[in-house]
Formats: C-alpha cells, structure tokens, sequence
C-alpha cells in the first residue's frame, strides 16, 4: 500500500472570480514508502500547491488525499497529526524561523506533540547533527546565523518531528553551488539513514538526477510522467516542449554522441559520466 495517495486530486483557486484558476487538475499518484521523488515542472505548473495539499495544509476542491490508505479530509481525521507524519519545509523555510534560540526552533514541533522533555532533547540534538549544525550554533539566535545555517535549522525542525514523509520545496533555493550540494548531501544520508519518503520539489535537473529514485513531472497541474529518471530524461523532446532541460552533463554526452563517440547507455549524472569516461579511455569501450 502507498504511503501517499493522491485520487483525482484537485485544487481551484479564487472560485467563482475573473482569477479562477485550476493549479492541481485531477491527479492521480502514489508514492510508496522510502522513495525519493524528485518533482520538476515549469513555474505554475502546480508542484507548491500540491506539496501542500499532500501535507493538509490546502483543502482539495475535489478529490482525496490518502495517508496509509486514510483519507486526511475524513470527518474523523487528525490533520495536526497529519502535519506531524508529513512535514513539509517551504521554499526560503528561514524566513519561519521565530524562536529566541535555534535549539528552542529546533525544538518547536516536537515539543507541541507532547514529548518529554527528555525525547525533545534527543531529536534536537540528534537533528542538529544530521543537517551539520555545531552544538555550539544551538544557543545562539537564528538571526544570528548565515542563510546555509538558518536553512539547516529550518529543515532540522521538520526533522525533528521524525515525519514518515518529508517534503522540501526548493530547499536550496538562493543557496551557493557549495551550501546547496552540503544540503542535498545531508539530506541523502538522512533519507538512507532513516528509510523516511522524501519529495523534493527542484528546478534543478542536475540535483534530482543525482538523488532521486523516481521523478514526477508536473504540466498544468497535471502528472506528465512519473518514473525513473532514465526513463523520464529519456523523453527528450517532450521535456523540452514543456520548457525543462536535460541535465547539463546528459547533453555533454549527446553531444559526443552526435561527433560519433558513442556510449551504451545514456549519462544523467556527473558521477556515471566520469565513470564512462574512464572506462572509455581505459580501452573499455568501442567508439562507435
């Protein structure tokens, strides 16, 4: 059964006004337990208005969202503990940074589900260390810390709440090439350490290229494609149609391969390449 569930899910904005506007059309998508999705799609094609309808934090116009096959709309439903199973960070998550401290930020989710004092200590500090934040940076005030560190900070205090799924839009947005790998390499080694289901929303085909094991591609509201990435990048001119690039380091290699050096498989990350590469100047491979 799918951790996450959507069914014909929609959401129309300003009902009834010249701004009417369906942003998430009848979608239908399951995501199962310990994937990490990568969700790419051209501006307004629906990837933030959906990450908050998976999280409870929109009403769906029509259609349902399942969490463990329950539907977090039912009458019966707990939505607060719905926010607590999945945790979504937003894009620019500091600016929710509010606390005196960034161990009492940290701290704030887990303490407003009734933990012990004891158990909010051990996620604090246990969080911290998982999104590379020195012990020292606990006791100073988030204003205080660079934007790498108050994004970490952010992003722990979901972690914090040990969510079965952790959604992040665009966390490396305004973020330097070096802050940003720091991150999404943390947040690799966090999803291998725990087996938690990550969704991260990205405009950057290079960064779900290397980490997702799935990606879902969003068009006018809708599911394009939802697969593995070498079957997704595969489908070349329907990406590009829909105004998205291939990774940088998959059209190096078409173009080798138009200057007739060909390779048996096609290349969507960095790591592969140079690996191919070697093999090819190893002797390992044929040139044509």
């Amino acid at each position: 059964m799918p951790i996450l569930e959507a069914q014909e899910l929609t959401y129309t904005y300003s009902i009834g006004s010249p701004f009417e506007k369906t942003a998430v059309d009848r979608m239908n998508l399951q995501i199962e337990q310990g994937e990490f999705v990568g969700i790419i799609g051209h501006t307004g094609s629906g990837k933030s208005t959906l990450m908050q309808m998976l999280n409870g934090l929109l009403k769906p116009t029509s259609g349902k969202v399942l969490l463990d096959g329950k539907d977090i709309w039912e009458k019966k439903a707990d939505r607060r503990q719905v926010r607590f199973q999945v945790g979504l960070v937003f894009q620019y998550p500091e600016y929710q940074l509010f606390e005196e401290t960034v161990y009492r930020d940290i701290a704030f989710g887990p303490k407003n589900m009734g933990l012990s004092e004891e158990e909010i200590d051990r996620r604090v500090r246990q969080t911290a260390e998982i999104v590379g934040l020195r012990e020292e940076l606990l006791e100073k005030a988030p204003y205080a810390l660079s934007g790498g560190q108050k994004r970490r900070v952010a992003i722990a205090g979901v972690m914090a709440m040990e969510p079965k799924v952790l959604i992040l839009d665009e966390p490396t947005a305004g973020l330097d090439p070096k802050g940003r790998v720091q991150i999404l390499e943390r947040l690799s080694q966090y999803h291998k350490r725990t087996g938690c289901t990550i969704l991260l929303v990205s405009h950057s085909m290079e960064d779900v290229a290397k980490y997702a094991s799935r990606l879902l591609v969003l068009r006018g509201g809708r599911a394009a494609c939802y697969d593995a990435p070498a079957n997704v990048f595969s489908r070349k001119e329907e990406l590009e149609e829909m105004g998205l690039a291939l990774p940088q380091i998959t059209r190096v290699f078409a173009a080798l391969r138009e200057k007739g050096i060909v390779f048996p498989e096609e290349v969507y990350t960095v790591k592969y390449g140079a690996a191919m590469l070697l093999e090819r100047l190893r002797g390992g491979g044929s040139s044509c």
